[in-house]
């Protein structure tokens, strides 16, 4: 039996390391990616302030891996009641298929967004921010982040922490709902953005991008806003493979006979029939399921046996959110909002703890010694 994995993400390399734990060993496993390195996006707006976590924020897939085989190509398309996979370089077949591809940044085809905006999406972004950021460091001026969700709160909390003594950077952050951090609780909604204003960010709440140009940010209202840099971490849509389209999928996380997603590939309804967030850590719980269907999908094909085996099914859990805002953070654990020093080291402790759990211990190592570095230098 044959199970392909398409993309190393968050999802993916967790879903194939669980399948190399629980596949009998004449299985094979072949996981999918265009690149050699997996990424740990949740912390990538840390390498705009200390560039050397970009090393050991970029881990070499092969390195973690047990027994699954790693092809570095392009997937252009697949099919999920077949599980055939075309790619760049010839195709793929499987028995079982896992759609891990995650997704890209939504422009929602606004005006001059896509042009004039720089994404957070890969180690090259947030270099490219620093390196536009360090101009306005140096001559001054204004830099407009799109999106207060938790991507959007990180940068512009790092580039205002960055330019703290600097009175003439201004850092603005804009959100088009009505509050910052939208979806999570309330309370932890208050605390990030008094945390946000705190560091010296400017919140706009409630104002809708509409377009922009070299220098101008045009709004729905029919106001503006000068800019000298441009950050777009406003939303995600799905991949060009799969259309641009995040398919809504049942908690089951079925997307076809022989398919099954998890991350942000798709639109996941759980359990509760309530719309699962995207994050971390809903990818990684949600491999776990995946992994586990395909198993279950697996063994009945080599019994033989009758009917389909009932699949579990996957059911958000609420284990807390947690959000760095320049040198500081805000968690919410439980109904508790912890801020200062015991959020900075609930943050290094998760980044290390996900390092970790997919066998990057030096890496995790080296993290933990750049973060406490930074706070003792602090």
């Amino acid at each position: 039996m044959h199970v392909a994995v398409l993309g190393a993400g968050y999802a993916g390399i967790s879903l194939t390391r669980k399948l190399e734990k629980t596949l009998p060993p004449e299985d094979q496993i072949t996981l999918v990616d265009e690149r050699s390195t997996h990424l740990v996006q949740h912390l990538i707006h840390r390498v705009v302030s200390h560039p050397s976590l970009a090393e050991d924020l970029q881990l070499p897939i092969e390195d973690l891996l047990d027994r699954a085989e790693f092809r570095q190509a392009e997937v252009t398309g697949f099919d999920p009641d077949t599980a055939t996979i075309d790619l760049a370089d010839g195709t793929l077949s499987a028995e079982y298929l896992a759609v891990t591809l995650g997704a890209e940044t939504a422009f929602y085809e606004m005006s001059g967004v896509r042009t004039h905006a720089t994404p957070l999406k890969r180690i090259e972004d947030a270099e490219q921010i620093r390196d536009d950021f360090a101009d306005i460091q140096e001559h001054g001026g204004s830099v407009v982040v799109g999106g207060a969700g938790l991507s959007g709160i990180q940068i512009a909390g790092e580039l205002a922490s960055m330019a703290e003594h600097e009175s003439d950077v201004e850092v603005h952050l804009v959100e088009r709902l009505d509050t910052v951090a939208p979806n999570f609780p309330e309370r932890f909604q208050r605390a990030v953005d008094e945390e946000l204003r705190n560091r010296g960010v400017t919140v706009h709440t409630g104002r809708t991008v509409e377009a922009a140009d070299d220098d101008t940010i045009s709004f729905a209202d029919g106001g503006d806003l000068a800019y000298d840099q441009f950050i777009w971490t406003g939303g995600i849509a799905g991949q060009d493979v799969a259309g641009g389209d995040r398919p809504q999928v049942r908690a089951d996380l079925r997307l076809g006979d022989r398919a099954f997603v998890a991350g942000d590939t798709a639109r996941v309804v759980d359990a509760d029939g309530q719309p699962a967030p995207a994050s971390a850590q809903t990818a990684v719980r949600q491999a776990d399921v995946a992994a586990k269907n395909i198993g279950k999908l697996l063994a009945h094909e080599r019994s033989g046996a009758g009917f389909e085996p009932r699949l579990d099914r996957y059911r958000y859990t609420e284990l807390g959110w947690l959000v760095s805002v320049g040198d500081g953070a805000v968690a919410q654990v439980g109904g508790q909002i912890v801020r200062g020093r015991a959020a900075k080291a609930l943050k290094t402790t998760v980044g290390a703890g996900y390092l970790t759990s997919i066998g990057a211990v030096q890496n995790a190592s080296e993290y933990v010694w750049e973060k406490v570095g930074v706070a003792e230098a602090d």
